[in-house]
C-alpha cells in the first residue's frame, strides 16, 4: 500500500508510538527495536525536513518513505514511487551502463553485507547522483527488513571539478607562452652567441629574464588561491604606512614611462596607526592600481581616509574611536567602468572583463586577502565613470601588544 510523504514523517516516529508493530509498511523502525525505546523526545524531524534525498524499501523492496528531497533530485513525484519495487521507483545505472539494483542485489545476496558505500550513479537522463544505501536486517544475518538508500545532488561537486579542470587549463596557457619564450631565447643564445652584439644579447637575457617573473607572479598566484581555499593564508602583522606603500606604486609607474599627471593621491589626516601584512597589502595595492592604470582611462585617484570599521564600532569607546577604527583606500579611475551584471562576479576566479588578458585571478586573490586582515572590498562607479575599488582594514593592533 502505499504511504504518502506526510504519513512517512509519522512513521520515522512510530517507534515513539507505544503499540504500533515495526512490521508495518508505514513503520520505518528498525526490526527488534521496542516502541517507545528511543533514545529520547521527538525531535519533530520528518523526512521531508533531511537535506538529501531518503528512499526505504520494506523486506518485499516496495518503496514506503519518498522524501521531498529525493522527489526534487530524481524528479520523480512521492506519489508515484511511494508503493512501487525499488528497482523502478528509482532506476539506477552505474557508470558503465548496468542496472544498480540487478547488479548489487540487496535482497538476495550475501547476508553479511550492510549496505553500499557511497558512489556516483545515473538516474534516467544520464543526470549523475551520489547514492548510498544501508540493509537493515533483523539479526547480522538475516533477511533484510529495510533497504534504506540516501541520494544527494552532485551539482556541487560538478561546479568544484569545472572550476578546478578551468584552473588547470588557465595555469597551463599561461605557462606555456614564457616558458616557449625562455626555452627559444636560451636555446638560440646557446647555439649562436658568437654572432650576436652585445646590444642583442642583453635584449633577449632581458626578456628571459621578465619571463621568468610572469612565471613565478603565477605560481604565487596559485599558492595564494591554495591558502585562500583552505583557510590557511597567513598575515604578519606589522605597522604600514599605506600612504608610503601607494607612493612607492605610483612612482614605479612614472619611473616605467606613466606622466606623473595621471596619478592623484588624496590622504585625508590623521590616520589610524594601520598593522597589517606589508607583503600582502602591497600585493593588493599593486593589483588594483595596474587595473586601474591598464583598463582604465584618464586619472588614476588613490585615495586614503580613516574609517569607521562595522566590525569594532561595538567595541569603540567614542565617536572618534568608531571613526579611527579602520583605514579606507578608495582606487579609481575614468574610464567606462565595469557594467552593473558583472559587478557581482568581479571578484570570482576567471573573470577578466571586457578586455581579455591575465589570468583573471587577481581580483579574486585581493579579496581573500583583504578579509584575511577581517576587512571588507567593493566595486562600484567612480564620480568619473570608471571603476572604483574600495578596500577597508581595521586597525588590528596584535593581541600581544594589547
Amino acid at each position: 500500500m502505499g504511504v504518502g510523504t506526510s504519513g512517512a514523517k509519522s512513521a520515522l516516529r512510530a517507534r515513539d508510538v507505544r503499540g504500533t508493530s515495526a512490521s508495518r509498511p508505514g513503520d520505518l523502525a528498525e526490526p527488534g527495536t521496542e516502541p517507545g525505546a528511543g533514545a529520547g523526545a521527538d525531535p519533530g524531524i520528518g523526512p521531508d525536513d533531511l537535506p538529501d534525498g531518503l528512499v526505504v524499501a520494506d523486506e518485499d523492496g516496495r518503496v514506503i518513505c519518498f522524501n521531498a528531497a529525493a522527489a526534487r533530485i530524481t524528479a520523480v513525484p512521492a506519489a508515484a514511487a511511494l508503493g512501487r519495487q525499488l528497482e523502478a521507483a528509482l532506476p539506477l545505472e552505474d557508470l558503465e551502463g548496468r542496472r544498480w539494483w540487478q547488479l548489487t542485489d540487496p535482497y538476495g545476496g550475501l547476508a553479511i553485507r550492510v549496505g553500499q558505500p557511497e558512489r556516483n550513479l545515473l538516474l534516467p537522463g544520464g543526470r549523475e547522483v551520489l547514492v548510498s544505501a544501508r540493509y537493515v536486517r533483523t539479526a547480522p544475518t538475516g533477511p533484510v527488513r529495510r533497504v534504506v538508500v540516501s541520494l544527494r545532488d552532485t551539482e556541487a561537486r560538478r561546479r568544484t571539478e569545472r572550476s578546478h579542470a578551468e584552473l588547470i587549463a588557465t595555469v597551463a596557457h599561461e605557462l606555456r607562452s614564457p616558458l616557449t619564450s625562455v626555452k627559444g631565447f636560451t636555446a638560440t643564445l646557446l647555439a649562436k652567441w658568437e654572432r650576436f652584439t652585445d646590444d642583442q644579447k642583453k635584449l633577449m637575457l632581458e626578456t628571459v629574464d621578465a619571463d621568468a617573473d610572469r612565471v613565478t607572479r603565477l605560481i604565487t598566484e596559485l599558492l595564494d588561491i591554495s591558502r585562500i581555499d583552505s583557510g590557511r593564508l597567513e598575515v604578519r602583522r606589522q605597522p604600514v604606512d599605506i600612504g608610503a606603500a601607494v607612493g612607492r606604486h605610483i612612482q614605479a609607474y612614472v619611473a616605467a614611462g606613466q606622466s606623473a599627471d595621471r596619478f592623484l593621491l588624496r590622504i585625508e589626516h590623521p590616520l589610524p596607526a594601520l598593522w597589517a601584512d606589508p607583503d600582502k597589502i602591497d600585493q593588493v595595492l599593486s593589483n588594483l592600481i595596474e587595473n586601474a592604470v591598464r583598463h582604465g582611462e584618464g586619472t588614476v585617484t588613490i585615495a586614503i581616509t580613516p574609517s569607521a570599521s562595522p566590525r569594532e564600532r561595538e567595541h569603540a569607546e567614542s565617536a572618534e574611536g568608531v571613526a579611527n577604527a579602520a583605514t579606507s583606500v578608495t582606487v579609481s579611475d575614468e574610464g567606462t567602468g565595469i557594467p552593473e551584471e558583472s559587478m557581482n562576479r568581479v571578484f570570482t576566479r576567471f573573470w577578466r572583463g571586457s578586455k581579455r588578458g591575465g589570468t583573471g585571478l587577481g581580483l579574486y586573490i585581493v579579496k581573500g586577502i583583504v578579509e584575511a586582515h577581517g576587512g571588507t572590498i567593493t566595486v562600484g562607479r567612480a564620480p568619473g565613470g570608471g571603476a572604483e575599488f574600495r578596500f577597508t582594514l581595521p586597525v588590528s593592533t596584535p593581541a600581544y601588544l594589547l
